[in-house]
């Protein structure tokens, strides 16, 4: 059986990806297709546009954190109904942590997909033919199979795109015209769940533009591709009475999909709100993901419950992974950006500021013991008077040099700027079993 299948990739970063990406979701949402989408690489941002714009969330496929075999499996899992499969790629084509290794080109190998390159051509013409000679020529088995221009306002702007593609054989597509108000932003951190909302109308404006100016039939023709069945281990089946209670909020909701789904096979997966609950529900083990706790501080400062509970669940050997903003919230205080003191549950002795905000970004390994696990790191706070917190293990970045993020311990509480990858029960089992270690 064919699918409709492929991979949105484009020279570098910011040359339209995420636009197209949306635009095309919503418009075969708007036909009635189904569509699944995928985010190349470790951004949580992006997935919450694909569920604004289609209604399912996009799935992340991170070859940094995923053996190839799970990437296979988890894309087979999550099209086994849909209709269409569209992956989002990250940063330029080749782009990986070293070299091309990580880079959504390697994603397209591993899954044997197909390519639809996104071209920025506003400040270009006929000199894209080169651009487009390299790309599909630097890797043979990367298969170019059609191009989208964006950026062009005219029918002889774009002429000179399609006599470029024809030049170089590759399938020229379509192009987008430059749009007001339609830009997406990429990234941004402190873009709150209201605000991915507002973006509504914005889609479908590209969504409407886009049936007008490409040729989406020919897109789902030249992507079909044969269905690959595997048997999964990846399917919900509740194996325990194991309850897991998920932080999940405006200010907590950074957590990858697949963590949830291996909870899920692990037992019972209660969700909660530190800004409106008043105490974590009964739970063997507490999750509280990243998200933007900097944005909500006056409110999670005055849930004094919330924080009473979570204090008095660590302090009886309560088990907890916290993941970044989750990790401040266990803080002793949060500062704001003025420099004013929030007091949060005071789990660790260490306070995080957001004074001086400087990016911290990349991949993250941490060694414990003879396990290692695998992240990614995204941030602009800083850890301040952290001497008294404990530490364990080494946490090093992709090219395997030691970083000076911490992997936070107290009792049988494991915190730390890492937004931890455990998509398989084995990585479960392993953050699990080391959470006995101290």
């Amino acid at each position: 059986m064919n699918k409709t299948q492929f991979i949105i990739a484009a020279p570098s970063s910011n040359g339209g990806k995420t636009t197209l990406t949306l635009g095309i979701l919503r418009a075969l949402q708007k036909r009635g297709v189904t569509v699944q989408p995928f985010k190349a690489g470790p951004d949580y941002i992006d997935p919450k546009f694909h569920e604004l714009a289609c209604g399912q969330t996009g799935i992340n496929l991170d070859l940094f954190m995923m053996e190839e075999d799970h990437i296979r499996e988890t894309y087979a899992y999550y099209t086994q109904q849909p209709q269409v499969a569209c992956i989002e790629g990250v940063m330029g084509l080749f782009d990986g942590a070293k070299k091309a290794q990580g880079s959504t080109a390697q994603l397209a190998k591993v899954l044997d997909l197909p390519v639809i390159f996104i071209v920025n051509a506003q400040a270009t013409a006929y000199s894209v033919a080169p651009l487009l000679y390299g790309f599909k020529n630097f890797d043979p088995a990367i298969n170019i199979a059609g191009v989208i221009f964006n950026r062009v306002n005219t029918a002889s702007h774009y002429q000179f795109l399609v006599d470029a593609c024809k030049d170089v054989g590759i399938t020229p597509l379509g192009h987008l015209p430059f749009l007001k108000d339609c830009e997406i932003p990429s990234r941004h951190l402190g873009l709150s769940l209201a605000e991915i909302d507002k973006y509504q109308a914005t889609i479908d404006n590209l969504a409407i533009a886009l049936e007008e100016y490409v040729d989406i039939d020919k897109l789902l023709d030249i992507c079909q591709r044969p269905t690959k069945s595997r048997n999964s281990q990846l399917q919900v089946h509740n194996s325990s009475n194991f309850t897991t209670a998920i932080a999940r909020d405006e200010a907590f909701n950074f957590c990858y999909h697949q963590n949830i789904n291996t909870l899920k096979r692990k037992g019972k997966v209660v969700f909660f709100s530190p800004l409106h609950d008043n105490k974590i529900p009964e739970a063997d083990l507490i999750y509280l993901p990243g998200g933007y706790p900097e944005c909500y501080l006056e409110t999670l400062s005055n849930n004094v419950s919330m924080q009473k509970s979570l204090y008095e669940y660590a302090n009886s050997s309560g088990k907890i992974i916290a993941e970044c903003g989750g990790m401040m919230y266990l803080g002793k205080n949060i500062i704001n950006k003025d420099g004013q003191r929030y007091p949060m549950v005071n789990v660790f002795d260490f306070e995080t500021s957001m004074e001086q905000m400087k990016l911290h970004l990349g991949y993250r390994c941490i060694q414990l013991q003879e396990e290692v696990l695998k992240g990614h790191e995204f941030h602009y706070s800083n850890i301040v008077n952290d001497k008294n917190a404990s530490t364990v293990g080494t946490v090093t970045n992709a090219r395997n040099q030691v970083v000076e993020t911490h992997m936070y311990q107290y009792k049988q509480v494991l915190a730390s700027y890492m937004h931890l990858y455990f998509g398989t029960d084995q990585l479960l089992d392993t953050v699990l079993s080391l959470r006995h270690s101290s």
